[in-house]
C-alpha cells in the first residue's frame, strides 16, 4: 500500500464521469469527517494518517474506519494471514467494503468480516486455486451447465462478467462442483483479473460489472433456486461490494413477474445496482464498453438472444474461451506447486454452505412463491385450452 499512486476504491460506477475529485489528508483521530469515494490510500510511518482522494459520498466516517482497523489489528495470526489474502494490500478499501455492506455499522461489519475469515479458514479457501476440477471432461461439463465468462472490460477498465442465468442447467455435476467452480472464479477474479486490470489501467480496480442473460428462463428455474441461493449467499457474506452494476438483458415475462415482487424487498443500495435493459441491451451497454467487450448474447441489433446464434462470435461461456483456458491452466500450475509438499485429494472440494441472512431468505421465498403462482397459472391456462380443444 504505502501511498502508492493510483489506488481506487471498491465502488466504481461504470458511467463515472464527474470531473471533480478532491484530495486531502484525514487524521484518524477525527470522528465526524465523512469519507467519500475512496480513490487513494496511504499511511505515514506512524500509521496515523490516511490520504484520501474522493468523489461520491459513501457515508463511512473516518472514525468508523479507525475503529474497524483497531478491531482487526487484534486478530490472531491465522485470521490475519487469510485477511491478507482478502485485501491483497488494499486494507482500508476492504474494510470500507464490509462497512458499506453493513450500512456503516462497525460492530456488524466486524462480525461479518470475522465470519468471512473463519469461513475461509474452515473451508481452506486460500488454497482453492490449487484444486482443479478433474478430469478436464468434468470441468467441461460444469462449464457447459454453469454459464459464466469474462467477455472483456468496460471503458473504465472494469472486468465484464457475463452470466447465462436462463440457460444454465446445473445438471451435469454435483452441487459441490458448481460451488467450487463459483468460488474459484471469485478468487481468480480477485487475485489475478482485478490486480492485472489495476496494473493495466494505472489505478486500483476492485469491482466488476455483471451482465445477466435471462434468455431461456423458465418455470423450471424453481429447481435451481436452492443452488442459486447458496451461491448468492456465499457472495453476499464473503465477497461484499465486488459488483458495481448488474445489467439484466433478454428478460422474458417470467423474470418481469418475479422482479416486480422482489424489487420492493431489496435495500435501496442494492436496487440502484440493478439495471434492467431493453432487449439484449446492446445500445446501452455500448455506452460503457466497446463492441469487442460485449458478450455474444448482446450483439444482436434487436431483442432476444441465443447462446449459439452465431458460431463465429466468441462465446465467453465456452471452455475454449481464453478466460477459461487461462484460469484452468493457472489452477493446474498452482496445483502442481502445492503437490510438491502435499498430494491433492481427488473429488469435489466440499465447502460449508453459509446460512442466508433474513433478507436473502425472504427474497428466495418470495421468488419461490411467485414461480409457484406462475406455474399454477400456466397449468390452469393449459387445462383450459385442452378442455376447449376437447369440445
Amino acid at each position: 500500500m504505502g501511498g502508492k499512486e493510483g489506488n481506487t476504491s471498491g465502488f466504481l460506477r461504470a458511467c463515472l464521469s464527474s470531473p471533480l475529485s478532491l484530495s486531502l489528508s484525514l487524521s484518524l483521530s477525527r470522528t465526524h469527517t465523512d469519507v467519500h469515494f475512496l480513490l487513494r490510500e496511504g499511511r505515514d510511518d506512524n500509521s496515523s494518517v490516511v490520504r484520501i482522494q474522493y468523489e461520491k459520498m459513501v457515508n463511512i466516517s473516518a472514525d468508523s474506519i479507525r475503529q474497524f482497523e483497531s478491531l482487526i489489528d487484534q486478530v490472531d495470526e491465522s485470521l490475519n494471514k487469510t485477511f491478507a489474502n482478502v485485501h491483497l494490500g488494499n486494507r482500508v478499501d476492504t474494510l470500507v467494503r464490509f462497512l458499506k455492506a453493513r450500512d456503516g455499522n462497525v460492530s456488524k461489519a466486524h462480525k461479518m468480516l470475522m465470519d468471512c475469515l473463519n469461513w475461509r479458514i474452515q473451508n481452506e479457501i486460500d488454497s482453492i486455486l490449487t484444486k482443479p476440477i478433474v478430469p478436464k471432461e468434468l470441468y467441461g461439463a460444469v462449464r457447459d451447465s454453469q454459464l459464466i465468462g469474462l467477455s472483456g472490460y468496460s471503458k473504465e477498465g472494469l472486468p465484464v462478467f457475463a452470466i447465462g442465468v436462463g440457460l444454465s442447467t446445473f445438471d451435469k455435476a454435483s452441487v459441490h462442483y458448481y460451488v467450487q467452480s463459483h468460488i474459484q472464479i471469485n478468487e481468480y477474479r480477485d487475485r489475478v483479473i482485478l490486480p492485472t486490470a489495476s496494473k493495466n489501467n494505472g489505478k486500483h480496480i476492485s469491482t466488476c460489472l455483471k451482465i445477466l442473460d435471462m434468455t431461456g428462463l423458465k418455470l423450471s428455474a424453481l429447481n435451481q433456486l436452492k443452488l442459486l441461493t447458496i451461491i448468492s449467499t456465499i457472495d453476499d457474506l464473503n465477497y461484499p461490494e465486488k459488483t458495481d452494476t448488474y445489467y439484466i438483458v433478454n428478460a422474458p415475462y417470467i423474470f418481469s413477474a418475479c422482479w416486480k415482487v422482489v424489487k420492493p424487498l431489496l435495500q435501496e443500495r442494492t436496487r440502484k445496482k440493478i439495471q434492467v435493459l431493453q432487449g439484449c441491451g446492446r445500445d446501452e451497454l455500448l455506452k460503457i464498453m466497446d463492441y469487442a467487450s460485449l458478450p455474444h448474447f448482446c450483439r444482436r441489433e434487436g431483442s432476444g438472444s441465443s447462446r449459439h446464434y452465431n458460431a463465429e462470435v466468441d462465446d465467453c461461456f465456452s471452455l475454449d474461451h481464453s478466460f477459461h483456458q487461462q484460469m484452468y491452466s493457472y489452477i493446474k500450475q498452482q496445483s502442481l506447486g502445492s503437490q510438491l509438499t502435499m498430494p491433492a485429494p481427488q473429488g469435489s472440494f466440499h465447502v460449508r454452505f453459509p446460512e442466508p441472512d433474513p433478507e436473502g431468505s425472504m427474497i428466495a421465498e418470495t421468488i419461490e412463491s411467485e414461480l409457484h403462482r406462475l406455474e399454477g397459472q400456466n397449468s390452469h391456462c393449459n387445462a383450459g385450452s385442452l378442455k376447449i380443444n376437447g369440445e
